[in-house]
């Protein structure tokens, strides 16, 4: 039988499971509503992958929703609302279902964002070195307001999640990489090998050389790993999109797999390499390649590719906001950006253009002021320019490639406001400044502030509502009632956006075809 016909047989109501979500729900260990979760676990519904996670008392192990293992009796059952919470507990990772490989949980509520910003700054290891007042300041909030909305969130104190964090990814590459232990500690996070070892142990009971594989000569070219998501994922929609937009020299896609050029700063130090990502066959996980030369920022190029890849959305929350609208295509993403800055560029660029004229121009871009980088793919030569590099450059030397003054002119000035630290353009950012922000620039209007915040600030009701092909797929001709009609679908706009523009490019091939009605 198949999973969700048992859980409409459960009575699951959906509903309930989402307002027990909710703070309020948790009682003073931070637990869920553990009848509804053990409903779930019986059912192994993928839809509840990464919601929660269910610690064994017998055992003192703490699993997944989907493990294969058979559920353990209900009162040997303690669910908790992250990773970190069921080992701040005692409980350790299952080895089977892997906690590390869960999918995270997409949410617009404000207390959710923020909790989850200061999660994706842990987990993208920029920080490791700042307190929690330093992430708290970037995040434009005070230590003690983030100290209470993460612990609502995850159940645990900001530290201890980080120290988890960087537990999990270290057993990843223990696990899927043949790299030494030294450098897998360094690439984890921690500033010792021996803190490390001595974490390893204490947590897992296990030293970290009982999940190695045999060792190897030397390093490889490659470090391989699988990111889970939520099904359905709409692979073939993401490779239309993404393919009639990649740069030449920095991306390429083909129906198999999505490869580009990585270029990753740290401390003052350029980290070059490429990715390639494609979708698994075995299980609901994307498969990625990432080169050997990006190992000490591993962190941030799994946090940038899961950003890109749109991995943490809910398409069953998603659908049923839309209706109708995604029936036919339930497992669309929002594709997003490896890099801010690069999408904000090529969305100037492509103002009033074709998508593959801007295309040809962001190629040439990216030819005269990018970096080299040396890749196994002949196709792929080019680090994308940064801003630093832009920032320098006059209008002639933008607009010798083709484009017009004026546009030439708004790259300047935005590479200048991410330069001068007054713009973040990534999924950490306040969505409203960021966007108050790119509106006042010279040259970026609605449209270009609100297709930015779609893919490069990950904004899920993102809603260009002036877009020529949204209005045709709608069969409007005014933005204003294009904007009222968009309401029906908050706060998953942007998802809507990409169903629309899939309904429009699809009448234009029946049209072609003259198949149209």
């Amino acid at each position: 039988m198949p999973q969700t016909n048992k859980i409409a047989q459960e009575h699951f109501d959906v509903r309930k499971w989402r307002a027990s979500l909710l703070p309020e729900h948790y009682d003073a260990d931070m637990q869920l509503d553990a009848d509804l979760c053990y409903r779930a676990l019986r059912a192994r519904d993928s839809r509840f992958d990464g919601r929660f996670f269910v610690a064994v008392s017998s055992t003192k192990i703490y699993c997944r929703p989907i493990c294969t293992v058979r559920p353990a009796q209900r009162e040997n059952c303690t669910f908790f609302p992250s990773a970190a919470a069921a080992e701040a507990a005692g409980y350790r990772p299952c080895l089977r279902c892997r906690p590390e490989l869960a999918p995270g949980n997409a949410s617009v509520d404000a207390s959710h964002r923020l909790a989850q910003s200061a999660a994706s700054l842990i987990e993208d290891g920029a920080n490791a070195d700042e307190s929690l007042e330093q992430i708290a300041a970037k995040l434009g909030v005070t230590d003690r307001h983030l100290r209470r909305v993460f612990h609502e969130e995850f159940g645990v104190a900001p530290i201890a999640y980080a120290q988890t964090q960087r537990l999990l990814l270290a057993k990843r590459l223990l696990t899927d990489t043949a790299s030494t232990v030294t450098d897998i500690a360094f690439a984890s996070g921690f500033g010792s090998l021996r803190r490390f070892n001595a974490l390893f142990k204490s947590r897992y009971r296990l030293s970290p050389s009982r999940l190695r594989k045999p060792p190897i000569s030397e390093v490889p070219e490659a470090l391989g790993f699988e990111l889970s998501y939520r099904p359905p994922y709409d692979w073939p929609a993401l490779t239309r999109f993404l393919g009639m937009r990649c740069v030449g020299g920095v991306e390429e896609f083909s129906v198999t797999s999505y490869r580009r050029t990585v270029r990753i700063v740290r401390d003052g130090r350029e980290h070059l390499g490429w990715i390639e990502v494609s979708p698994s066959r075995r299980k609901p996980a994307l498969r990625v390649m990432i080169a050997a030369s990006l190992m000490k920022v591993l962190p941030a190029v799994l946090a940038r590719i899961k950003h890109l890849m749109d991995l943490s959305a809910n398409p069953e929350e998603i659908g049923e906001t839309l209706g109708a609208l995604a029936v036919d295509h339930p497992g669309i993403r929002v594709p997003g950006a490896f890099d801010g800055f690069e999408i904000a560029v090529r969305a100037i660029l492509g103002q009033q253009v074709s998508v593959a004229a801007a295309r040809t121009i962001a190629g040439r871009f990216a030819k005269a002021f990018g970096t080299p980088v040396e890749t196994p793919f002949a196709t792929l030569q080019t680090a994308f320019p940064t801003p630093q590099r832009v920032a320098e450059l006059e209008v002639g030397d933008i607009a010798r490639l083709g484009v017009i003054a004026s546009r030439a002119r708004s790259i300047i000035e935005l590479a200048r406001a991410i330069t001068r630290d007054k713009l973040i353009l990534t999924p950490l950012a306040d969505v409203t400044a960021a966007m108050d922000h790119l509106r006042s620039l010279p040259g970026i209007g609605e449209w270009t502030a609100q297709y930015i915040a779609m893919r490069a600030l990950g904004w899920p009701d993102a809603f260009p509502h002036s877009d020529l092909g949204v209005m045709k797929a709608l069969g409007e001709s005014n933005p204003k009632r294009v904007l009222e009609a968009g309401e029906a679908w908050r706060p998953w706009r942007a998802y809507a956006v990409m169903h629309l523009w899939m309904l429009e490019a699809a009448t234009k091939v029946r049209i072609a075809s003259g198949t149209a009605a």
